[in-house]
């Protein structure tokens, strides 16, 4: 008879949404904090990045499951800011970030 490995912590829709929930909380709160879209820009991109090295420890020791739902709602917070950036420079001809 063949062994049988289980995962200790297998991917689960609830968790990706757990991990979906808690980190858009994380970037919204962190996006408040900004004032204009400087402010906004960098406290998303610090917060993004905060957020990954939480996702690698989960990864690495935890759920990998709310890992994933961290990186993905991450990712897409990172493009909603890229996307107000380059709008703001499309409109003003002025880089919004220096």
């Amino acid at each position: 008879m063949r062994p049988s490995y289980r995962e200790p912590y297998p991917v689960t829709g609830a968790g990706v949404a757990a991990g979906a929930l808690v980190a858009f909380a994380w970037l919204l709160l962190f996006g408040l904090v900004g004032g204009g879209v400087a402010g906004y820009a960098w406290w998303t991109l610090l917060a993004g990045g905060l957020a990954w090295v939480a996702a690698a420890v989960l990864v690495r020791h935890g759920d990998r499951g709310v890992a994933t739902g961290v990186a993905i709602v991450t990712a897409g917070g990172w493009s909603i800011a890229a996307a107000i950036v380059a709008t703001r420079w499309a409109q003003t001809g002025d880089w919004p970030l220096w």
